[in-house]
């Protein structure tokens, strides 16, 4: 069942509506307290974005004609999955003289097949036909 959007009067969403948001770990925003990251109960996890939230915000963010804004929220949700790590091993080969072309490509369809992230994976496949263009890709291998 999908939750209902929200709106322009349920932002900020932690005051107006705190109990629609919940961590990737399942736990509830009111239980963010530091009685429990003191009492261990809250780890690393449990204060990370969520999808949904992000996707909130984007909903928020598209209500107030902030359409870049929105686009870049939905962006970062496709990319909640992907390991932090992979996530700079990415930003890295995004660099120019960084990569080749089929690297790129590899990346593109890594990014869309494994994790699901086809926005993101279209703007790898963009850039690599920018690179091109524009001679910034790795020679060689």
């Amino acid at each position: 069942m999908k939750e209902k959007n929200v709106t322009t009067q349920d932002y900020p969403l932690s005051t107006r509506c705190p109990e629609r948001i919940v961590t990737p770990t399942g736990k509830p925003l009111t239980d963010i307290t530091l009685e429990n990251v003191l009492a261990g109960n809250i780890g690393p996890q449990d204060v990370r974005i969520s999808q949904q939230t992000l996707e909130y915000q984007a909903q928020i963010a598209g209500q107030m004609q902030r359409h870049a804004v929105a686009r870049n929220f939905r962006r970062a949700a496709e990319l909640i999955s992907v390991p932090d790590a992979r996530i700079l091993e990415i930003y890295n080969a995004l660099r120019p003289f960084r990569s080749s072309e089929a690297e790129l490509l590899a990346i593109a369809d890594e990014l869309e097949h494994t994790w699901h992230a086809t926005v993101n994976a279209g703007f790898v496949r963009e850039s690599a036909e920018v690179y091109r263009q524009r001679n910034k890709l790795r020679k060689g291998s």
